[in-house]
């Protein structure tokens, strides 16, 4: 059975002006969600600012979310790391903590071979027993799991059971496809190609978007779903321009400067994160604004 199937939302961690964890949004942020339509919370990911959490902040976010979402929803816990030691630590307790699934990146900034990948994913693996998402995003860490890497991992572990796609070849995602023979639990990693990768046979979306528009991103999905491709396709479309302002700096700052100006307090981001750039908060404004977001 699937993880999840729909849209799940990479949601922002907020934080308070001092730079702690704001609990208090936290838990309205979650609340917001889940009334919306939201399938899954994704917590601690690269939208949660994880890179930025200690480990002691990164399992207290984690633990929180899942008492708080209360089985109400499937919690999937971002448990990767550039070291696998540490990702087997953050995984275990993860795991204990009630997580429903954990979603891995590739190692950052080291650059591993896809033998290392192999291994790397291999121990993380062997050390629990919920499903894991392999979560492929070279853009951001340097590294690209190949479709054969993939279906190896996919085919042969029993607890690794799909991929977070975020390469934007869409060759490499069918290729993906191809060879697991369409078994691989595929979610697109991409809000602007959410349709496409459906159409290959995914399951749904873990979704920047979702953090401001869940509704909408749910609805896309599960009209693919229902067979009303026609609707999605038209959604997917409208909803481009939002995906792109969104995306004009890098992922969170937009979207948390989109959520503060909606009301919804997500704070700031810890550094090295910083402020929009004016010309381009004025365009994240605008695309809000086209799509119907009251600001």
């Amino acid at each position: 059975m699937a993880i999840f199937k729909g849209a799940g939302v990479a949601i922002v961690t907020p934080f308070k002006a001092d730079g702690e964890v704001n609990y208090e949004e936290f838990a309205k942020q979650i609340d917001f969600q889940i009334a919306n339509g939201t399938d899954a919370i994704i917590v601690c990911g690269t939208t949660g600012e994880s890179a930025c959490l200690s480990h002691e902040e990164h399992l207290a976010v984690i633990d929180f979310c899942i008492k708080h979402v209360n089985h109400r929803v499937p919690v999937v816990a971002g448990t990767g790391s550039n070291c696998t030691d540490t990702a087997v630590y953050l995984s275990v307790e993860a795991e204990k903590l009630g997580a429903d699934a954990l979603l891995i990146v590739t190692p950052y900034y080291n650059k591993a071979t896809q033998r290392g990948l192999i291994d790397h994913y291999r121990i993380i693996a062997d050390a629990v027993r919920i499903p894991i998402i392999l979560y492929s995003v070279k853009s951001r860490t340097g590294t690209n799991i190949d479709p054969k890497t993939a279906a190896e991992l996919i085919n042969n572990v029993p607890n690794i059971v799909g991929i977070k796609e975020a390469s934007g070849d869409i060759g490499q995602v069918a290729r993906i496809m191809a060879l697991t023979d369409g078994k691989a639990e595929l979610y697109s990693g991409n809000d602007d190609q959410v349709v496409p990768i459906l159409s290959l046979g995914g399951l749904g979306v873990i979704s920047v978007v979702s953090n401001i528009a869940p509704t909408y991103m749910h609805d896309m999905v599960m009209n693919y779903h229902n067979g009303a491709l026609e609707d999605a396709r038209k959604m997917q479309l409208k909803v481009l321009d939002l995906c792109g302002a969104l995306f004009c700096e890098v992922n969170p700052i937009p979207v948390k400067h989109a959520m503060n100006l909606m009301g919804m307090n997500a704070g700031p981001m810890r550094r090295p994160l910083s402020p929009m750039e004016p010309e381009n908060l004025e365009r994240l404004k605008k695309a809000m604004r086209d799509f119907g977001i009251g600001i």
